[in-house]
């Protein structure tokens, strides 16, 4: 009997840098960096299909979206805005991307299987950040311009609901259960936490200077959140909503991104031009992966193997 062998691909780590237009590869098993993708003016943010195969970069400099394919780790395809392209996030079913485009206060929805926009959606002032719940229904979308976080039922691409938090909203993450939304208000030094089954704010939670991005732990547990200004990663028990720990990394941190099995959490230092490694049990740096000089690493997203 003749058996196909079975092909064991690593986790992988994929790092937006702007500084130098392209996207990093590092190798989870070895911690070093192992490959450079080029693509458009200022990569800024990254999603990730569901099925891993496909990653969609923002192209915050030149109004594009670069498709790149995990298997040959070069970019496939291009698709262009209608304005300056900051977050974006990818439906649980794999079949819609929103983006959001700072300069004209909009979402595009953008529909993978031809990689053209299906529905424009109005929000608040500068949309910068946008997270999809588990269940695929509502997308979150922080306004950093207007102080609030608009709310998108997918089903109809229509804002449902406004909800005000901080000064300057940056990072979003929703936890596992869909239950709640973690804002980060870069200007504001502060996490406002939402009730998505009421859209409103139910604590706030201080952290360290300008936080940015903002990860949870795939058991809910924890969120980890990345202070640009204080150069560390603020750690929050989700069922106190405190901070227990507080982890000094590189320069300037901003991206974050957290394993699978969720025992380590990836920190892009812009300043540095490296990534920390956050050993979660013990909340210690454990690793420092360089990327190139003057590449301003600045978001960071985590391919699972297959």
């Amino acid at each position: 009997m003749i058996t196909t062998p079975l092909i064991i691909y690593s986790v992988l780590a994929y790092v937006a840098n702007p500084g130098n237009n392209t996207v990093s590869i590092i190798d989870i098993e070895t911690n070093l960096m192992t490959y450079n993708i080029l693509v458009r003016s200022i990569p800024y943010r990254l999603a990730i299909t569901p099925d891993g195969m496909r990653i969609y970069v923002a192209n915050y400099g030149d109004l594009t979206i670069s498709v790149i394919d995990t298997i040959a780790n070069a970019v496939t395809a291009t698709i262009f805005t209608e304005g300056n392209p900051s977050g974006l996030a990818i439906t649980p079913d794999g079949t819609r991307i929103y983006v959001t485009n700072e300069d004209n206060n909009t979402i595009l929805v953008i529909d993978i299987a031809t990689n053209t926009v299906i529905a424009t959606v109005y929000v608040g002032t500068t949309p910068n950040e946008v997270a999809i719940t588990p269940d695929g229904k509502y997308a979150y979308v922080t306004n950093a311009g207007s102080y609030n976080v608009s709310v998108i039922n997918t089903n109809t691409n229509t804002v449902i609901s406004t909800i005000s938090v901080g000064y300057k909203p940056s990072g979003l993450a929703i936890t596992p259960d869909g239950k709640h939304a973690y804002v980060t208000n870069k200007f504001s030094d502060n996490v406002s936490v939402i009730n998505t089954a009421i859209n409103k704010v139910i604590s706030t939670i201080f952290v360290g200077y300008k936080p940015s991005g903002i990860v949870i732990t795939p058991d809910g547990m924890y969120a980890y959140v990345t202070n640009a200004g204080s150069n560390n990663v603020s750690v929050i028990n989700t069922a106190k909503n405190t901070v227990t720990a507080t982890v000094f990394v590189g320069d300037a941190p901003s991206g974050i991104a957290i394993t699978p099995d969720g025992t380590h959490v990836y920190v892009t230092n812009e300043f540095s031009d490296n990534v920390s490694v956050i050993n979660t049990a013990t909340n210690t740096v454990t690793y420092t992966t360089d990327i190139k000089s003057n590449s301003f690493p600045i978001r960071i997203l985590i391919k699972n193997g297959m």
